[in-house]
């Protein structure tokens, strides 16, 4: 390994932890006991965190699939939910449409929702995902899994595709599922943080 470039280095292991991320998703049924210190592991697997021990989001950014860029903290002040999925993904096919369901249900309600779109090699096949899914909220085209990667362990990080995550108006994780989500379960996330005092 004396001749490998150190670009090529970084390169094989940003792939690897993303395979390993796409090794754990689509059949992960842990609720990520790594979580931060305080966190409450509560029904259906969705974890939360309490104001007072909640991390900030690492600063996402990145080429959306629709064209332009996107970053997550173009929404603050907003709560967001941010969904990472992948066209291979059947849990993700699954959840696809109640995403967009609750998405339009709260986008009057300072609400944004937003996607990582990751393993995916090829942008047409996440496009067209969104399109037969009717999925109107932008996603970040991250097929190496960069993005995800800046989330620190020991905080409510993504370890599974999907993982849906509910940050709060000031950035910080407020709430995770490693699993497929209902519009009921989506719902039980997202509204207590909607309910917090801004």
């Amino acid at each position: 390994m004396s001749g490998t470039h150190p670009r090529r280095l970084r390169l094989a292991a940003t792939v690897g932890a993303a395979a390993l991320l796409t090794l754990a998703g689509c059949s992960s049924s842990g609720s990520g006991s790594e979580a931060q210190a305080g966190f409450i592991a509560g029904k259906g697997g969705i974890d939360t965190a309490e104001i007072s021990v909640r991390n900030t989001a690492p600063e996402i950014s990145g080429a959306s699939l629709s064209g332009g860029d996107v970053k997550l903290s173009d929404y603050r002040g907003k709560v967001v939910v941010l969904n990472i999925w992948g066209s291979w993904c059947g849990p993700c096919r699954a959840e696809a449409k109640n995403l967009q369901e609750v998405s339009q249900a709260h986008k009057d309600d300072g609400v944004q929702f937003l996607g990582i779109n990751t393993r995916d090699t090829d942008p047409a096949n996440a496009v067209r995902f969104e399109q037969e899914k009717g999925i109107t909220f932008p996603s970040i085209f991250d097929p190496a899994g960069t993005e995800i990667l800046k989330f620190p362990k020991g905080t409510l990080n993504p370890s599974a595709i999907p993982t849906t995550i509910v940050i709060d108006r000031q950035g910080r994780l407020a709430a995770r599922s490693l699993h497929p989500l209902s519009t009921e379960d989506l719902e039980a996330m997202l509204k207590p943080v909607l309910a917090e005092q801004q």
